[in-house]
């Protein structure tokens, strides 16, 4: 593989500038996927959706990368092609979803707007709301994911050998800002129409498109500057590097490490503002204050974290740990009384503990020319969790919970009981500690040196 120009990769102030400005543009995917979780209520008072019907549209986002296999392809696509090619495509995608998740919830569509009477004219038992916002959560979740592999692998590009595991977990502090700002400011913006955060979300997904559409503008003026045009691939992609990837036993154990984590903490993040509102009753604005604790600690440990397994190693010990520490956390929300702040602050250290160890360690598993392949794979593999686990929260939680409607919970009348889906979080937990175990122990039989620094 060519290098990109070395005066311009040695450069600190130029290669953290890029990582800024592509932050930005996985700060506002996060944002928009987390700015629905406070409008779980309102989807059920407005909309009429049941947990179930909140479930699968929350799973629709997933659908494309689980059973297209869109985050996989478009690695390869991003291996092939280039991270420039790849990501206009896809970001594009992600802000073409979120203009369609809103419409589908406007008041305009549902009191009768353009494309209503056709969606009404099938599927009867689902209604036209929840079919529309499942096309743009489905159309979002189709540019988020493979937006990700590609920005992650424009930050193995610039920083490989380098501060890799900090670049990467600064770039996911910003993300996990527009996380956390979303869950505090979409109850803000609920007054006086409870779409108005869906389109800011739009909105700021729009301004990420035209950054990365900059990005690639600078990009592409460098290289040609250096006359050296980056060719992302060194030899043409073969479905054989798949089938190297699930033969590598670490790459198996960290990818099953990766679905069954993501799957106990996204889902869960999807319904944290309504189970604090019912089972501490909680306002939804206090409910989005705390659950935007889980982001806010990421912020600061991610990058700390990321920092120490750059220059002192241990990463497969970090991730075992966290996983641990994740079990924990879904035993004491499902289990106790306990205030919420204490759990959802473990959260975050875990959910910075983690992924600041698990992919710069796929650095080391995976040669750099396939990295793009890696992540995609991961990215569907996770992904197959989050659809799955998302799904049976609300499924689980309907069952839990005969007769109560969001009508009910809003009246007073009844509130929801989140016990068993928490429950089951915890024991999927169980299973990422497993896996982290069984890295760690693979780790000194494949010599990748998952333990020692990365920083070169």
């Amino acid at each position: 593989m060519l290098n990109i120009s070395h005066s311009f990769r040695e450069n600190k102030a130029f290669r953290w500038s890029i990582l800024l400005l592509i932050s930005f543009v996985m700060a506002a995917n996060y944002y928009f996927y987390d700015a629905l979780s406070p409008l779980k209520q309102k989807m059920g008072e407005i909309l009429g959706f049941s947990s179930g019907d909140y479930g699968f549209f929350i799973a629709a986002y997933s659908i494309p990368n689980v059973f297209l296999l869109m985050a996989v392809f478009g690695g390869m696509i991003a291996d092939k092609f280039g991270i420039r090619i790849t990501g206009l495509f896809f970001v594009f995608f992600m802000f073409a979803g979120s203009l369609i998740t809103g419409y589908g919830a406007s008041s305009y569509f549902n009191a009768g707007g353009y494309g209503y009477n056709l969606m009404s004219s099938f599927w009867p038992g689902m209604s036209p709301a929840l079919k529309v916002m499942s096309i743009g959560y489905f159309l979002f979740g189709l540019g988020a994911e493979t937006s990700i592999v590609v920005i992650t692998k424009t930050i193995v590009k610039w920083f490989k050998g380098k501060e890799i595991a900090f670049a990467l977990g600064i770039n996911l502090a910003i993300a996990r800002l527009g996380a956390a700002l979303s869950l505090i400011i979409t109850p803000q913006l609920m007054e006086p129409e409870w779409t108005t955060p869906i389109w800011f979300g739009a909105l700021l997904l729009g301004i990420g498109f035209l950054l990365f559409l900059i990005y690639v503008v600078i990009d592409y003026r460098f290289d040609r500057r250096e006359k050296q045009i980056l060719i992302e691939a060194e030899e043409p992609f073969n479905i054989k590097d798949v089938f190297a990837l699930l033969t590598n036993r670490s790459f198996i154990y960290i990818a099953l490490l990766c679905v069954t984590f993501y799957s106990a903490v996204f889902p869960f993040m999807k319904y944290a503002p309504d189970l604090l509102q019912n089972k501490f009753s909680f306002s939804e604005k206090i409910s989005g204050i705390i659950s935007s604790s889980v982001y806010f600690g990421t912020i600061v440990f991610t990058p700390l974290f990321g920092w120490l397994t750059d220059t002192k190693g241990k990463s497969a010990s970090v991730m075992l740990f966290g996983s641990g520490l994740l079990v924990l956390v879904h035993l004491v929300l499902s289990m106790t009384r306990v205030t919420p702040i204490i759990p959802m602050f473990m959260l975050g250290i875990a959910f910075s503990l983690i992924p600041a160890a698990m992919w710069p360690s796929v650095t080391k598993i995976v040669d750099q020319s396939r990295i793009g392949t890696a992540y995609g794979l991961m990215f569907s593999i996770q992904n197959l969790g989050l659809w799955g686990f998302t799904l049976l929260i609300g499924k689980v939680l309907d069952k839990s919970n005969p007769g109560v409607t969001a009508e009910m919970v809003k009246a007073g009348e009844a509130s929801f009981d989140y016990t068993n889906p928490i429950l089951m979080l915890a024991a999927l937990g169980l299973f990422g500690f497993l896996f982290a175990f069984l890295l760690k122990r693979e780790d000194k039989i494949s010599g990748y040196g998952l333990e020692l620094p990365n920083k070169r």
